[in-house]
């Protein structure tokens, strides 16, 4: 059995996550970033951590989250392009690798990606493949009540998560959720390449019909269903 055959829970994996100024994907600017390694067994083998100057304002109800302000990130961020040059590389490095990218509601996190790529010239990654607690946890928990945030689910699947809202301690606490998952749903156990795809369908009807079911009394609602990362607004501008 070569390698790309193996499941992806047996087999060295990543987790990535952002810290922003702001909820728009394709507006909001990378604050702080972490990128966590794991081996086959789940132990901790490389951890990448970034601050950033943004290079605009934090809003406060930002910082209220993440806890680093506009000042904190001027004193001792970095300049956001080298932060974004730096973090790509990373990632595409594992991609190239054949290394899985766990990411908790992914198509945030490369939509900012690759909206801060686009701005600072950097190029695109190939994003394959990534895997998505939030989307699978929809596909096959689908009848579950409650929220589905990080932090809900890690109560859920007794995860611990100190400092949530730090990019490394969600990273991590990304991969514990996904591996406790995987031990309640077996089926999840596949290959990454082929749990990939799959996403990429789970999360398009998942948008279709949450989109169906606000157009009950909000008829012009529009849900994107683009899964791991969001098209740019501006389609001449070229593809994420």
């Amino acid at each position: 059995m070569s390698t790309s055959d193996t499941t992806w829970d047996t087999r060295p994996r990543a987790a990535f996550d952002l810290e922003t100024t702001g909820r728009n994907s394709r507006a909001a600017r990378i604050v702080t970033a972490s990128v966590t390694v794991v081996d086959a067994h789940g132990s901790v083998i490389t951890e990448h951590e970034w601050l950033a100057d943004p290079g605009v304002e934090i809003p406060a109800e930002a910082s209220e989250v993440h806890g680093v302000t506009t000042e904190r990130a001027r004193q001792e961020g970095r300049p956001a392009a080298d932060v974004t040059r730096e973090l790509a590389a990373v990632l595409q490095g594992l991609f190239d690798d054949g290394v899985p990218v766990i990411a908790f509601n992914a198509s945030y996190d490369f939509t900012v990606l690759a909206a801060e790529s686009a701005r600072y010239g950097i190029p695109q990654l190939n994003r394959f493949p990534v895997l998505d607690p939030y989307v699978m946890n929809k596909q096959v928990d689908r009848y579950r009540k409650g929220k589905r945030t990080l932090t809900a689910l890690c109560e859920e699947y007794a995860v611990n998560l100190d400092n949530a809202h730090t990019s490394a301690a969600d990273a991590l606490a990304t991969l514990r959720v996904l591996d406790a998952m995987a031990g309640k749903f077996p089926k999840l156990r596949m290959p990454a390449r082929q749990l990939h795809q799959l996403q990429v369908g789970w999360a398009a009807t998942q948008a279709a019909d949450f989109q169906s079911y606000l157009r009950k009394t909000k008829p012009a609602t529009v849900i994107e269903g683009d899964w791991p990362v969001l098209p740019p607004e501006d389609a001449s501008r070229g593809d994420f």
